[in-house]
């Protein structure tokens, strides 16, 4: 038996281990070995100065040589003193320390030279457990020989060794630039990469790859090794994974965006066309049908998108809502039907089952419109043309997003009902003008803001004075309201109440101010107001805090006439207006305006009082009557994209 000391002297990695794995001598081999220098190695453990997935192979084999008198072997890998990990076929035996007399572990390296190949062993098992396959490369020879692995890899590589050249014909040719770099990495373990792998039978693999540089046995040849993976059925659920969340995406964007369309439905034409393109696609149906309830005759009113038989949509038009049948049980039960075929439609429904329009689908799905708390407003209907099983996900979104088209119905029918009050309310606001006005052509326009409801706090009146001559007013009242529009009837009911009794303008204004800074509105208005004789073309005028007055000529003249006068009224007690007096000329006209038409997104008021005068004076020129001049002025307006209330006065004297 060789002394301690002659154990380590070997050529081959050799060292001294106690019995709890700790180096207490070795050779200059065994530290290359283990990639360290000696002093670093000498009084720390053995499992420790291990790759991590070598230390349990490692400490089996020290149990064995500490506890048994047999020698034990593993094949091992070591970190290697350079890029390439160092493969060895590694004895434990257990030996004596005669001069200590402690027993040690002598563990050493096993010349495998003559049979290399049984140092992969432990790999190919290792690859063929954990459903891989290795392969050889030897850059020598530009070659790759099969080692082994899972047989379903096997089936991939059926040749023992092939060239390199002819793998990479079979790799795509975009992966190819990856396999080489990992083919030439000189780092002892490349990184994963993937590549797509066509196979003898004509089908693409995608395969995962790594390469690793290893010395087989202390001072033997260093091989490049490869480890494949087989990820074609991981990548084939990704694909499916993804093709599902694209399709979820998908789903998610059109019925957001069903959503916000039936938000911002503003009548009822535009929700009918929202629901009729989007329900039946959302749904997966081939038609479409919508049907409102029409409160006043009991009826339904019905239409259907191309894809509905005519006949279809023509029985149920006009329907009683109390005869049955689907549609009307759940318009008048709030409770959606599902109906998976037409004998489930026979069953339920056997009055009604000969409709001439059942062939026509097979399958539908009825959801009532309704808004939260009240009676359905109508429904939807989608049909299919095969037997169709709406799934509980299925019906909670159908009914989700009828209720949704309920509630937009019931604002539009809320907001339709509000405007027609506002427009019947402006309507009885405004007055009529005068027939005929001797010696005078008057006419009036007014459009209200592009904001709010379908009314605003403009006005005009014209009223002839029992001395024959005539008054006109022009006004604004501040908002566009029903509030602004109340405050404005008060406001031209006072004037005309105290003109008919004041022949003067400025002491009108005075009076109506002081009756509204009596009333403490919370509101307060401009208003020009002028007293014309039409036999002299005389023209008394004055102004309370608005805009000025235009006249325009027949030659094409024309000019801005500012009226004296005061502040708003409403505002500041015990006001005095002063007046101002002028002439009209036979054939000119007065324009009195309201500052939505002079003023606006990019127009001031004195460019606009500008626009407003040449357009009066042009129509004059081109021999228009006073209807055809306030056409022209308020177009105008309305061009320049007009946010305010807009009221226009033509006075033309004859």
């Amino acid at each position: 038996m060789d002394t301690l000391d002659e154990l380590i002297r070997r050529s081959e990695p050799s060292a001294l281990l106690t019995l709890d794995g700790t180096i207490r001598s070795l050779n200059v081999s065994m530290a290359v070995t283990l990639g360290r220098p000696a002093e670093q190695c000498v009084g720390h453990n053995f499992l420790g100065l291990l790759p991590e997935t070598q230390r349990a192979a490692a400490e089996t084999l020290l149990i064995h040589g500490a506890t048994t008198k047999t020698v034990s072997m593993r094949v091992l890998l070591f970190a290697g003193p350079g890029s390439a990990s160092v493969v060895s076929l590694v004895e434990a035996r257990p030996v004596e320390d005669l001069g200590g007399g402690n027993r040690l572990v002598w563990v050493h390296s096993v010349d495998a030279g003559n049979d290399l190949g049984s140092l992969l062993i432990p790999f190919r098992l290792a690859a063929a457990a954990a459903d891989l396959g290795l392969w050889m490369y030897s850059p020598q020879e530009q070659d790759l020989e099969w080692l082994g692995g899972a047989p379903a890899l096997a089936e991939l590589f059926p040749e023992a060794s092939v060239s390199l050249s002819s793998v990479v014909r079979r790799v795509h040719p975009d992966d190819r630039e990856a396999l080489g770099r990992i083919m030439h990495s000189t780092a002892a373990q490349s990184p994963w990469i993937s590549l797509r792998f066509l196979t003898k039978r004509g089908g693409w693999h995608h395969l995962a790859c790594q390469t690793l540089r290893i010395q087989l046995g202390y001072g033997g040849p260093e091989q490049v090794f490869g480890v494949i993976r087989d990820d074609t059925r991981l990548e084939e659920d990704r694909q499916e994974m993804l093709a599902t969340l694209s399709t979820e995406r998908r789903r998610a964007d059109e019925i957001a965006a069903f959503s916000s369309a039936l938000i911002t439905a503003a009548t009822e034409q535009e929700l009918q066309q929202v629901v009729l393109t989007r329900v039946a696609a959302t749904f997966g149906g081939t038609g479409a049908m919508l049907a409102l309830f029409d409160s006043g005759t009991r009826r339904l009113r019905v239409a259907s998108d191309a894809r509905v038989d005519p006949r279809q949509a023509d029985d149920m038009h006009g329907l009683l809502l109390d005869e049955p049948g689907p549609l009307t049980d759940a318009i008048r039960t709030g409770t959606p039907q599902f109906i998976p075929n037409q004998e489930e439609y026979i069953r339920r429904w056997p009055e009604v089952g000969g409709a001439p329009w059942l062939s026509s689908y097979v399958a539908t799905s009825i959801a009532p419109l309704s808004p939260v708390g009240d009676q359905p407003l109508g429904a939807w209907g989608v049909t299919y043309d095969s037997e169709h099983h709406s799934s509980p996900n299925e019906r909670a979104l159908m009914s989700t997003l009828a209720d949704l088209a309920g509630q937009a119905l019931k604002r539009i029918r809320l907001q339709q009902a509000r405007v027609e009050l506002a427009t019947a309310l402006q309507r009885s606001m405004l007055p009529t003008l005068p027939e005929h006005l001797p010696g005078l052509e008057v006419a009036a326009r007014y459009l209200p803001s592009r904001a709010g409801l379908d009314i605003g706090g403009d006005w005009y009146d014209v009223f002839l004075m029992p001395d024959g001559t005539v008054t006109l007013e022009i006004g604004d009242v501040q908002g566009h309201d029903v509030d602004a529009a109340a405050f404005m009837g008060q406001v031209r009911l006072s004037m005309r109440a105290i003109a008919a009794q004041e022949l003067d303008p400025g002491t009108v204004l005075t009076r109506t101010n002081e009756l509204l800074v009596a009333m403490a509105p919370v509101r307060f208005a401009s208003c020009t107001i002028l007293h014309l004789d039409p036999d002299g073309g005389r023209v008394t005028g004055t102004s309370a805090g608005h805009v000025p007055v235009l006249c325009a000529r027949r030659d094409g003249s024309h000019d801005i006439r500012e009226l004296p006068g005061g502040p708003v009224l409403g505002i500041v007690p015990d006001t005095e207006y002063r007046e101002e007096t002028f002439t009209l000329e036979e054939d000119a006209a007065l324009v009195m305006l309201t500052d939505g038409v002079v003023e606006g997104p990019g127009l001031t008021l004195d460019a606009g009082l500008e626009r407003a005068g040449t357009l009066a004076a042009e129509a004059l020129h081109d021999g228009l009557n006073a209807d055809a001049t306030a056409d022209r002025i308020l177009d105008a307006a309305v061009a320049v994209d007009h946010l305010d209330d807009v009221a226009v006065l033509v006075i033309r004297r004859t």
